[in-house]
């Protein structure tokens, strides 16, 4: 009497993902591998910074020459590696950052609501300001607006108290600042009839002719810039890689690359695996005759 053979145990559905050579399940395999890599980074750069988000893109020229457009900036929380610096309390220490005084806020506008991970045509919101911290003001305080002439062709060593009169800015002694008499190391404090509700930053991108409080959000009609709470702050910048930030800027046809590579990789090395196979059958087929 022969022994009945026992039935092999099929594999689990994890093996089969793993061993499968479907092309379908392969891609699905290189998916999951570059999910759990991007997860993994993410996770340790959170760790590390102490914010979210940790990494953020230079789309715009309003921080040139100290920060390009494509700069990927790494980010950290306010209070990580030493407090927040303004630009005010920089000068008094002597404390740069980016070629000027003070730190680099990453902050969102009036608390503006923005995704955690942007992508072109499916999320919305308003994306985080990245200027620098000119000085911070208590609440109830005129909201201060910092001019410079030279936009980023400049950087001011002093910002000059001073008014505005029929479009021009006049200083305290009467002299009406114009190209002629204009110095590149002075930038000019103008105190405007708008005062702040809370406690807060004025901040300024380094080429842009005014700062930003007491000017409006481009993408909420008629919504005043007011100075950014403690809340609204984001980070601020520690380090930048230049031209890194074209792939995230390009994320979308970046991904749309990557996919149409991993199909190809997968088509290519299943076509390899069939020809392997075949071979395999024709040398049995031989040997047999």
């Amino acid at each position: 009497m022969t022994r009945a053979k026992p039935e092999e145990s099929k594999p689990g559905l994890w093996e089969q993902f793993k061993t499968s050579r479907n092309p379908w399940v392969g891609l699905a395999r290189e998916l999951a591998w570059v999910a759990a890599v991007v997860g993994g980074i993410a996770l340790a750069l959170f760790l590390v910074s102490g914010t979210w988000p940790a990494v953020v893109t230079i789309e715009s020229e309003s921080m040139v020459p100290h920060m390009q457009v494509g700069d990927l900036v790494f980010v950290v929380s306010a209070d990580r590696f030493g407090d927040l610096k303004s630009w005010a309390a920089g000068k008094e220490q002597g404390y740069q950052k980016y070629g000027d005084y003070g730190d680099v806020l990453i902050y969102r506008p009036n608390d503006a609501p923005n995704p955690p991970v942007y992508i072109p045509f499916l999320t919305k919101g308003v994306h985080p300001i990245i200027h620098r911290a000119m000085d911070r003001i208590d609440a109830g305080e005129n909201i201060p607006k910092y001019f410079n002439l030279y936009r980023g062709q400049a950087t001011p060593v002093r910002y000059l108290p001073a008014t505005i009169q029929n479009n021009s800015l006049v200083l305290l002694d009467g002299t009406v600042v114009t190209p002629e008499n204009a110095d590149p190391e002075n930038g000019y404090l103008v105190e405007t009839p708008l005062f702040t509700p809370h406690p807060g930053y004025i901040t300024k991108g380094d080429n842009n002719l005014v700062s930003d409080q007491g000017g409006y959000l481009s993408s909420v009609q008629g919504e005043v810039i007011l100075p950014v709470k403690d809340e609204w702050i984001v980070g601020k910048a520690l380090f930048s890689i230049p031209l890194i930030g074209y792939l995230p800027l390009n994320i979308v046809p970046v991904a749309l690359v990557l996919i149409a590579l991993m199909l190809v990789w997968e088509y290519y090395a299943g076509r390899k695996e069939r020809e392997r196979s075949e071979g395999k059958v024709r040398q049995k087929g031989k040997r047999q005759k």
